[in-house]
């Protein structure tokens, strides 16, 4: 019997672990699988292996593993790969599939651009963006914020826009938005590049709030519907970066 294990990231943040069961949750009614369980990768319970034990415990034999990550990074390629491996030595029995992290996906650069586009309804040609990541030590990171840099610039042709990062890369939050303050006196529009509340985007929100309304923040990436079917299609196309079988 199939079964689909949702991997969201964790938050120390009661709100931000709020929203991200809520999401999983409008993901699973939209799913046909009869077998369906949320888990974390830290700070928020159920565990990974709290989660594959219950789809095991409720007859599943092939378990299809989707993170509920942006990006391919150290979470994807070493933190949830060694879980899995861990749990496939304990049931050699289940077939384990584990879908790919999002990714730069058009589809979610409209989605990014139509967000914007909600906060700032007037947007002239002399705003300017600045999209706020994560972070990771992991070099790729930067080629995927410079494609996600390209989408966007391409859809709604700012005057300049740039990334920074909240931990782990450089240039920090605080670099990203004293070097872009600096660069102009018009409005800047901050874009977390961010699913859910949490402590990170606090952070973000303290940052924006100094500057009064010369800084508009957008929405984290879940407000958008199309993330959710950007998830749905990972289940139902089964797209799959390893295979534990």
């Amino acid at each position: 019997m199939k079964a689909v294990l949702y991997v969201g990231h964790g938050t120390r943040s009661k709100i931000g672990a709020t929203e991200a069961r809520h999401f999983i949750e409008s993901i699973m009614g939209k799913v046909p699988v009869d077998i369906q369980e949320m888990s974390f990768l830290e700070l928020t319970s159920p565990t990974i292996n709290e989660g594959f034990i219950r789809c095991v415990e409720r007859g599943a034999t092939d378990i299809v593993v989707v993170p509920i990550l942006l990006l391919k990074a150290g979470h994807m390629k070493k933190d949830i790969p060694e879980v899995m491996n861990s749990l496939k030595e304990q049931y050699p029995h289940i077939n384990v599939v584990l879908t790919d992290a999002f990714g730069v996906q058009e589809e979610i650069i409209d989605a990014m651009s139509d967000l914007i586009l909600q906060a700032v309804p007037d947007l002239a040609k002399d705003d300017t963006l600045l999209i706020v990541g994560r972070g990771s030590s992991d070099p790729d990171i930067h080629s995927a914020f410079s494609k996600i840099e390209k989408g966007i610039q391409t859809r709604l042709k700012f005057s300049a826009l740039s990334t920074c990062y909240l931990a782990a890369a450089t240039p920090t939050f605080q670099e990203g938005l004293d070097h872009i303050l600096e660069k102009t006196k018009n409005r800047v529009i901050v874009l977390p590049y961010l699913l859910f509340s949490g402590l990170l985007l606090t952070e973000v929100n303290k940052g924006c709030k100094k500057f009064g309304s010369k800084i508009i923040q957008v929405e984290p990436l879940s407000r958008h519907e199309a993330i959710q079917t950007v998830v749905v299609r990972s289940v139902l196309n089964m797209k799959h970066s390893s295979v534990y079988a």
